[in-house]
């Protein structure tokens, strides 16, 4: 491992009760800051509706941590919007924002679009399928950016179990996403979940950033904020286990093409001759191939939407 990461693993992993909340509500009083919490969803029903109540319970009505929690739905044809709406959250649909622009599927898409949807200097993404979920989730995630002014993006890290096994999720970030980036990009290979999908970071770099659209945006986020405010500007913080619906393996091996052409993409080494992915399933005749686009579509930074610049003078 570089020393480089070695020193950074020292100095930037931490864990969710090196900040007592105690701490970083005063960091937060004292700094003005405000924190927007923001849950992609797409038929999550299960499971929104608890978060958004637990994060409600100990972070706004408790503790004045956080300011918001915008749920944005970006299609569901279950009761997401509703359930959401009932446990406190202000929904909105994905298509009510920037609508000059036809929105595309993808989480990332999503992503880009809630920064018109939220007010907070820092903003905190949280996946809308987790399982058992601690608002130490959002603690961790949010605490080094109230107390650090050093710091603009925090990543979660946690156990994943998988069928009871612990430490066996992950699958796409132990074959796809990891290897790639110790490869490619050496100084971030000290983050232990890189492609997890809760983390904060200050909205002035958010807006700088491109987004993919799909799955590639945890993969992209990371290696262009990396070369926008170097590594340590980064950190990660330990909040315990997630727990959260598994994917097949069919739908896994489109996450790890969306994050290798994303990857490719930022290596700049030309062209893809197929930017696609072909799989198979059986059928009546046999096995039957379902090819699917790869090609990952980017969103720019938001700083450079008219509609956005216009809000913020106002």
């Amino acid at each position: 491992m570089l020393e480089e990461v070695e020193r950074w693993l020292a100095t930037r992993s931490w864990s969710v009760a090196d900040r007592p909340l105690h701490r970083v509500l005063a960091a937060k009083q004292r700094s003005g800051q405000t924190v927007s919490v923001v849950l992609p969803a797409l038929n999550e029903e299960s499971t929104v509706g608890d978060i958004v109540s637990v994060i409600r319970h100990d972070l706004m009505r408790q503790a004045p941590l956080v300011d918001e929690i915008v749920v944005v739905d970006s299609g569901s044809t279950d009761r997401t919007s509703e359930v959401a709406a009932a446990a406190g959250a202000r929904v909105v649909h994905r298509d009510a924002i920037l609508p000059r622009l036809p929105a595309v599927p993808g989480k990332g898409e999503v992503l880009w679009r809630s920064l018109l949807a939220t007010g907070g200097d820092v903003v905190a993404f949280v996946d809308a399928d987790l399982k058992e979920f601690s608002s130490d989730f959002v603690l961790g995630i949010v605490g080094p950016l109230l107390t650090d002014p050093g710091v603009d993006l925090v990543k979660a890290m946690y156990d994943r179990p998988l069928a009871g096994a612990a430490g066996q999720g992950g699958r796409v970030t132990e074959l796809m996403a990891r290897p790639l980036l110790n490869m490619h990009w050496p100084q971030l290979a000290g983050f232990v979940q890189p492609l997890g999908g809760e983390y904060a970071a200050r909205r002035s770099l958010l807006e700088q950033l491109p987004f993919p659209v799909g799955y590639g945006v945890e993969l992209g986020m990371l290696v262009d904020a990396l070369h926008l405010v170097g590594l340590d500007a980064l950190a990660q913080v330990d909040v315990g286990v997630r727990k959260h619906r598994h994917q097949d393996g069919q739908a896994l091996g489109r996450m790890s093409a969306a994050i290798y052409r994303t990857a490719q993409l930022r290596l700049a080494r030309g062209h893809l001759i197929r930017p696609s992915l072909t799989q198979f399933e059986r059928g009546v005749s046999g096995f039957e191939p379902r090819t699917y686009s790869v090609d990952t579509e980017e969103r720019p930074p938001m700083a450079e939407i008219a509609e956005y610049a216009e809000r913020r003078v106002a």
